[in-house]
């Protein structure tokens, strides 16, 4: 969006490939898969490592600039063609030629990695220096390969937003507001003294050492689809993935990195980014990981909506053959029902999108005093939901014009509604939908919950 803050990342670039194909037997001379290339997709080129974060930036909508080593072979070469559309690229020469992963795949897993390629940023610029120090936010995508040491001294002296960190990297400078390693770089970054090398409480002290040793105001350990444990030093935050997904993990430390980088970068607090970018990363696998990326040497459309319109949602879910499944009501006074539905609904399909009463409706339908809480506060509580990926508001007593315009896969319905009439049912299926109802808690509901209130103030 226009009003996004630009970003610039340091790091080391990568090229990576895709060759992809199908295996259904074993090679005769050795215990080995046989990968059949398919022809229509054999191999697919897109950036990798902090090419990767930049690339993703920027298709945020983002204005971008990447420094990382680049030279003049082919894989740079190849590298410069496919960013170029996108950000600007402010090269640091190279040691040798640029990193190149390729990845040989089966049904859409991996099966071997061949890497080639060991250049390493020699040296700093003056237009890289002078690109960083007039930066507004700064991400570093470590990957072990020269480039933020070749600029540490003034990273040091303007510490960035976000650091993602490699083993074989240097440790980030003192004062970096958010350090993402992974659970394993944790670890080994932060030896655990004879405790036991796994579970939340290794990753919690793992954290609160690296938030000490490193000297960074807070320290997000990425735990795949368990989400992501927040620490600044003590009493972590645990921030669950919204859903768990087992597909393409690749290039999700990226989104996560590149999610969070943005996110302060626009003002959210520390907590607000981690929660943001772990919902991003389990989309971003549940999409089908880097793999799945439109091709980056297309030219840029317009800039990605934002997450929290539903309209756009519900188009990107659609156009990767996903289900998009909706829910509605008022939500007044959240409670264990509203809970309860709202999670069952989202294990329906691939996004949950409330459809929620504007505070007028409400008060058609429920009458004065009605509602409790306004609209901002209601779509704020939804929204923190885990199992909520956005929330639309329409303003007649029911919802079928947003429908309409949704057109949702699923339409969910409490099981209170048994046996009454439901006027979307019939809507949904002009374009093949489907309404249901689903299970809902006995006893639980606002109204019943303002009677008690008040019968306790009595």
């Amino acid at each position: 969006m226009a009003d996004r803050t630009p970003l610039v990342v340091v790091g080391d670039a990568l090229l990576d490939r895709d060759l992809t194909g199908s295996a259904d037997r074993l090679a005769p001379d050795a215990p080995v898969p046989v990968v059949t290339v398919v022809p229509e997709c054999a191999e697919r080129v897109r950036p990798g490592g902090a090419a990767l974060a930049a690339y993703l930036a920027a298709r945020d909508g983002r204005e971008v600039t990447l420094i990382a080593g680049a030279g003049d072979d082919p894989a740079s070469q190849a590298l410069r063609e496919l960013l170029e559309p996108w950000l600007t690229l402010v090269p640091l020469p190279l040691t040798g030629a640029l990193p190149e992963k390729t990845r040989v795949l089966a049904q859409d897993r991996p099966v071997l990695r061949l890497d080639r390629g060991g250049g390493r940023a020699r040296e700093a610029t003056d237009e890289a220096r002078a690109a960083l120090r007039s930066a507004r936010a700064v991400l570093v995508s470590d990957y072990g390969r020269g480039a933020a040491d070749a600029l540490r001294d003034v990273l040091t002296a303007r510490p960035p937003l976000v650091w993602d960190p490699h083993p074989r990297g240097g440790p980030p400078v003192p004062g970096t507001r958010l350090v993402t390693p992974a659970e394993k770089e944790a670890h080994g970054f932060a030896p655990q003294d004879g405790r036991p090398g796994g579970g939340l409480r290794a990753a919690a002290h793992s954290a609160a050492t690296l938030v000490r040793d490193w000297r960074a105001a807070a320290v997000a350990v990425t735990l795949g689809s368990r989400g992501a444990l927040l620490s600044y030093g003590e009493h972590p935050l645990l921030v669950p993935a919204p859903a768990s997904h087992h597909g393409d993990s690749c290039g999700a430390g990226d989104r996560f990195a590149a999610t969070a980088a943005g996110l302060l970068a626009d003002g959210a607090l520390v907590g607000e980014a981690v929660e943001g970018a772990v919902g991003a990363a389990t989309a971003f696998v549940a999409a089908g990981g880097a793999g799945a990326l439109p091709r980056a040497d297309s030219r840029p459309a317009a800039p990605s909506p934002d997450t929290d319109d539903p309209y756009a949602l519900a188009a990107r879910v659609r156009a990767q053959h996903g289900t998009v499944v909706a829910a509605g009501g008022c939500f007044d006074l959240l409670h264990a029902g509203h809970v309860g539905l709202l999670q069952a609904a989202r294990r329906l399909g691939d996004c949950l999108v409330v459809c929620v009463n504007s505070d007028a409706s409400v008060r058609r339908r429920k009458g004065g005093g009605r509602p409790v809480n306004p609209l901002a506060d209601r779509i704020r509580v939804l929204r923190a939901l885990a199992c909520v990926d956005a929330v639309a508001v329409f303003d007649e007593d029911t919802p079928e014009r947003l429908l309409g315009d949704l057109r949702p896969d699923v339409w969910v319905k409490g099981g209170d509604y048994a046996g009454a009439d439901l006027p979307e049912a019939a809507l949904l299926q002009e374009w093949g939908g489907q309404a249901v109802l689903l299970p809902y808690l006995d006893g639980r509901s606002s109204t019943a919950l303002m009677a008690r209130a008040a019968e306790g103030a009595r």
